[in-house]
């Protein structure tokens, strides 16, 4: 127990475990609003009004030639036709899912238009695709994404750190990946021991993760969404915590990680 509340008391004192939130790349969509010119905020008037390049007569189904962009599941409607969790698995097939991407992009690429509305009208939608595909490739950004947009729960948010903490075992957890990384460090070993012994770590790492990666699925294909807030959060702190790892250099003490 001592031992225990030293290494927190440390950590603590070194910003160690200090929880900020990092500027996400995956702004959501559904909150942002487009300037008009680009992207109308109606995914029904974007349909309507959006034509490709090759197209040469007016047609009423839109379904093969322009994305649904009402979430990230309606763009990829071939891979993905049953929509978000619980209707369909947490898990995605990212092969199919990357073959759907690739198809959109060739055709809605910007450079198929001269400059104008259109070619500004594909390019929005080029990025609305490329974020869409981006965060629904990740499991960390997809739980993210279902969370926030499907049950309005934000763990990256200002106050995610007091709203959303870590539960005491995992932080633990933690905790003694962080006294590990001081004790190679401190021992004065061979660099390429204590460099094994950092790999030996990211093993472990990996291996927390990917049953966290199961857990999340789980959760939302059941539709529990309690469970798979704590294990979205969960997973955030592995990735920090292998994200640190993968950056240790000899000498390095601690790993600073973000929530």
């Amino acid at each position: 127990m001592l031992r225990n509340s030293r290494i927190a008391s440390r950590l603590v004192r070194t910003g160690v475990l200090q929880a900020r939130t990092p500027a996400s790349p995956h702004t959501s969509y559904l909150h942002q609003q487009h300037p008009s010119s680009l992207l109308s905020s109606s995914p029904t008037t974007t349909i309507n009004t959006f034509r490709l390049a090759s197209t040469t007569t007016t047609t009423t189904d839109t379904t093969n030639t322009t994305p649904d962009i009402t979430n990230h599941y309606t763009i990829f409607k071939q891979t993905l036709p049953a929509g978000p969790p619980p209707s369909s698995p947490f898990d995605i097939p990212t092969a199919d899912l990357r073959r759907e991407f690739l198809r959109w992009q060739s055709l809605i690429h910007p450079d198929k238009y001269p400059q104008g509305p259109q070619k500004q009208q594909a390019e929005a939608l080029s990025a609305r695709i490329n974020e869409a595909y981006r965060t629904l490739l990740d499991p960390l950004q997809r739980a993210q994404y279902l969370l926030r947009e499907m049950h309005g729960i934000d763990v990256t948010a200002e106050d995610g750190a007091s709203k959303h903490a870590l539960d005491a075992e995992t932080l633990m957890e933690v905790m003694e990946v962080q006294e590990t990384i001081e004790e190679v460090t401190d021992s004065g070993e061979d660099a390429a021991v204590a460099e094994q012994k950092i790999n030996e770590l990211k093993v472990e790492n990996q291996g927390r993760v990917e049953e966290c990666v199961r857990v999340l699925g789980e959760a939302f294909d059941k539709g529990d969404v309690e469970l798979a807030r704590r294990e979205c959060v969960k997973l955030r702190f592995w990735y920090s915590v292998g994200e640190g790892l993968r950056e240790w250099e000899p000498g390095c003490r601690e790993i600073r990680l973000v929530h």
